[in-house]
């Protein structure tokens, strides 16, 4: 861990307004990538882990106007601003893009929501497993019995949090040419819509249903799911391209002329259960030894403590030690401007506001 600026971000200056899970993780990356970034924070709210990384903490009553007073002031030296409350709070705080907007023309105003700005649902309350559940992404994830919420990874974090970061810095880059900054609406039912446009596009061609377990890339096809081995551990194959799947049968010996009909899906039902009857003969470690490395395309199903001890993820510095617990390094990598995970630091606001005046 380091407090130096580094990334291609470098000099690039933002206040985040903190909240919980997407918006604080977009800042990490941002931060991570060298942004500079401002946290606004509760008094004795001082936010832990790795989604606060590279951060200068600073404590501020938004309650007390001459509080805000300074905010505005911040923000006056600020390329972008987070924040991630329900619609209509940063203005009844005096801190809408109308008015921040009116004092810096440049800046980027990035909104973290669920529903979005605007629409019959915008000042509900919701999580991850909402937005993802209107999209008809989690109609699609899990068995054949239910859907399964996909931690939430899919709305919060996919569908959220790097649709904001793309959001901002398209916006920024804009800005720069333009000298007009604007409004970044990052809804997570957006995203997470985005997210699954493979599938609508596979639907209309006819290639997908809307029934779980029924599809190639939904745990429907033999060759393209997760199966448990004798010592109880699981591995995956994805061996969708037939030099692959050929691969698949040489090693784990599918001489059986059944294996033939590969893309058939009246057969896929009967050929996953002999393969899952193969991949019990052997335990994932004997597995491994036979598969990984292999064009396959097959990984074992590890825990989050087993991934970092996998030899491809030490030999890429994958994860990171900060404060005694391990966290995943930045991503992704830069030659020339390389990220860094940076270590949180308490400010006060009438520094940071001095720092960027000048």
């Amino acid at each position: 861990m380091t407090n130096k600026l580094s990334g291609p971000l470098k000099g690039t200056r933002i206040v985040e307004f903190a909240g919980i899970g997407p918006g604080p993780f977009a800042c990490m990356l941002l931060a991570d990538m060298g942004a500079e970034i401002v946290t606004l924070v509760r008094p004795n709210q001082t936010p832990k882990g790795a989604s606060a990384r590279g951060r200068k903490i600073v404590e501020v009553d938004l309650k007390d106007k001459a509080a805000i007073a300074q905010v505005l002031s911040l923000l006056d030296g600020a390329d972008a601003l987070v924040e991630g409350y329900r619609p209509g709070v940063m203005e009844r705080l005096g801190l809408g893009p109308d008015v921040v907007l009116g004092r810096n023309r440049k800046l980027v105003y990035g909104r973290m929501t669920g529903w979005g700005q605007h629409g019959p649902l915008a000042q509900a309350a919701g999580h991850d497993i909402n937005y993802i559940s209107i999209t008809g992404a989690l109609a699609a994830i899990g068995g054949a019995d239910k859907p399964v919420p996909p931690l939430n990874l899919v709305g919060d974090f996919g569908g959220g949090s790097m649709y904001l970061v793309m959001g901002m810095l398209a916006a920024m880059l804009e800005a720069a040419r333009s000298g007009q900054g604007q409004v970044v609406d990052a809804a997570m039912c957006d995203g997470a819509a985005s997210l699954i446009t493979m599938f609508f596009d596979m639907t209309a061609a006819g290639r997908w249903q809307e029934k779980r377990e029924s599809n190639m890339l939904d745990g429907g096809a033999h060759f393209y799911g997760v199966y448990e081995c004798s010592c109880g551990n699981f591995i995956s194959i994805g061996s969708i391209e037939p030099q692959f799947y050929a691969e698949l049968r040489e090693r784990a010996g599918l001489g059986d002329t059944c294996f033939d009909a590969q893309m058939d899906q009246k057969q896929w039902a009967a050929l996953k259960d002999k393969l899952t009857a193969v991949f019990k003969t052997k335990s994932r470690d004997e597995w491994c030894r036979i598969m990984e490395g292999t064009d396959v395309c097959f990984a074992p199903v590890l825990t989050m403590s087993e991934a970092t001890k996998h030899p491809h993820m030490v030999a890429r510095d994958v994860f990171i030690q900060q404060d005694g617990a391990t966290q995943p390094g930045p991503a992704p990598r830069f030659s020339r401007t390389p990220s860094a995970a940076r270590t949180p630091v308490k400010a006060e606001l009438g520094e940071a506001v001095k720092a960027w005046a000048s």
